[in-house]
């Protein structure tokens, strides 16, 4: 009788313990390791970044806005860590020298080949239940921009270049390209 084999549970401490250079998020206990982003990735990060960056200067936010690598964990347990591309975080008492303790505000992600299903699945789930309010996944290759509000319960498509409005700031919308 073969006896079945236990699935290793790991925490953010084995996160930490990773050689330098190489990434990783955690989710429920199992690593998933990142591949190196490509120059389009990086160029639609910097983009959103820097435009919701100065959207938030010019009205005088209080949210800040942080791009991946940065180290956001959903929830109390250590089994729980990742590095949205970009998180936009509103109270300022869940930053730390570390990273984000709880849910950003708002996460985008851009979706790279090797992390569609982490991006449409295992993620969404993640941030819906961390309680994220907004979860956007820009998808280069389809040209597409899913935006899940989990206020609202609601769940829309915009293709790149339309206006995308942004739900935790009234009128304010974000053209993806």
């Amino acid at each position: 009788m073969d006896a079945l084999r236990k699935e290793e549970i790991y925490t953010i401490d084995d996160i930490y313990a990773l050689p330098d250079g190489e990434r990783a998020e955690l989710i429920d206990g199992k690593i998933y390791y990142m591949a190196p982003p490509n120059t389009k990735h990086q160029m639609l990060v910097s983009d959103l970044l820097y435009e919701i960056r100065d959207y938030i200067k010019r009205n005088h936010g209080e949210c800040m806005v942080f791009p991946a690598p940065f180290a956001v964990f959903l929830n109390e347990n250590n089994k729980n860590y990742v590095e949205p591309d970009i998180s936009v975080i509103c109270d300022k008492d869940k930053i730390t020298n570390k990273g984000c303790n709880g849910a950003p505000d708002w996460i985008i992600e851009i979706v790279s080949p090797s992390s569609r299903q982490m991006d449409y699945y295992k993620k969404l789930f993640q941030y819906h239940t961390a309680g994220v309010r907004e979860y956007w996944v820009a998808d280069p290759e389809k040209g597409i921009v899913t935006v899940y509000d989990f206020e609202k319960d609601s769940m829309e498509e915009y293709t790149f270049g339309e206006k995308v409005p942004v739900g935790i700031y009234d009128g304010y919308s974000i053209k993806v390209q």
